[in-house]
């Protein structure tokens, strides 16, 4: 490890030139360094393109659902209403210094 730690810098350049570098503890290896392979090129956007199917119902709201999460109907705009209505905490930093 010590070794490893002083000749960092070749033992990157090895490894950029394809030689397997690996780097022990005590005599077990824990690490191997290898070079990034360049990608391929940019992804293609569309590759799954008909073949993920989504149900016609995907995005339609379940009342069954909003019943166990929330005891009965919900009117989508609630949940904003509740949130704004919180009061907002002081943080002790914002006290006068003297």
């Amino acid at each position: 490890m010590h070794e490893a730690k002083t000749h960092l810098s070749r033992l990157v350049e090895e490894a950029a030139a394809g030689e397997d570098i690996v780097i022990a503890r005590a005599g077990k290896p824990l690490v191997r360094l290898v070079a990034v392979t360049p990608s391929e090129g940019p992804r293609q956007l569309g590759a799954l393109a008909g073949k993920v199917v989504e149900p016609n119902d995907a995005w339609v709201a379940d009342p069954d659902l909003n019943a166990s999460f929330y005891g009965g109907e919900v009117e989508p705009t609630s949940a904003t209403r509740i949130a704004e209505s919180r009061p907002r905490k002081v943080r002790a930093s914002a006290r006068k210094k003297k």
